[in-house]
């Protein structure tokens, strides 16, 4: 398929139209592609950076409004049940979204359009770069078109979050802080492995590897779960 048919069929089952087409094409183009096409085009990486953040602010409002029995941190649980890699690639599918992403040949051909790192950013990119054409608006109807009709408290973790429950154990000391960081990153485009450490403060308290950052994050934190004596 060529890339104006291709961008013409995505904005088509989105029923969202550009103003500014070339947002849709970063935000579909991954890292393998751009690496190939470096004259012509961006990675979707920076989009995907502000797509979560929208997609965040977006479902939290939602929810913030529509639960309010729900104490800070059962909402913090649902959010994160929401707005996760497995949770993004499953709504993905209805938009058919690995099929219209633009990928290098060596993605191609290991199955990158049904990877769900791969296709998970690709859907926050697109919602920043509908927040980026047409505002907030337009991403939370966006948004809204793909969340789970029958939300409830019970949808809450059908997945280990161990950003989520690393958080709420630090947050219980205000003046302790956690951040992730990216310590490496190796491999082809097609074979991603992803070195990301979890400080707390300024020392490190957990380390792990994934092929995308955020499989990596959540093995820091379940790392570092582990080193201070929970369960996981």
């Amino acid at each position: 398929m060529d890339e104006s048919r291709n961008l013409k069929e995505f904005q088509e089952k989105i029923g969202y139209t550009f103003k500014n087409e070339r947002l849709l094409y970063e935000a579909l183009s991954h890292s393998s592609f751009a690496n190939e096409n470096k004259k012509t085009r961006n990675s979707n990486e920076r989009l995907e950076f502000l797509g979560d953040s929208v997609l965040s602010i977006v479902v939290s409002d939602y929810i913030f409004e529509h639960f309010k029995h729900l104490p800070e941190g059962e909402l913090t649980k649902l959010r994160a049940s929401l707005v996760c890699e497995k949770a993004l690639f499953e709504f993905s599918k209805k938009l058919d979204l690995g099929k219209h992403i633009f990928l290098g040949k060596g993605e191609e051909l290991t199955g990158g359009r049904e990877r769900a790192s791969i296709v998970s950013d690709a859907m926050e990119a697109v919602i920043a770069a509908i927040y980026l054409d047409g505002g907030i608006e337009c991403a939370r109807r966006h948004i809204m078109n793909f969340l789970p009709k029958d939300i409830s408290p019970e949808h809450t973790v059908t997945f280990h979050d161990y950003k989520t429950v690393l958080q709420e154990i630090i947050q219980k000391n205000p003046e302790e802080k956690v951040e992730y960081f990216l310590k490496s990153e190796e491999g082809p485009d097609h074979d991603k492995r992803f070195t990301v450490q979890v400080k707390l403060n300024s020392n490190v308290i957990g380390e792990g590897v994934g092929r995308s950052k955020k499989n990596a994050e959540q093995n820091a934190a379940k790392e570092a779960l582990s080193l201070m004596g929970y369960t996981v």
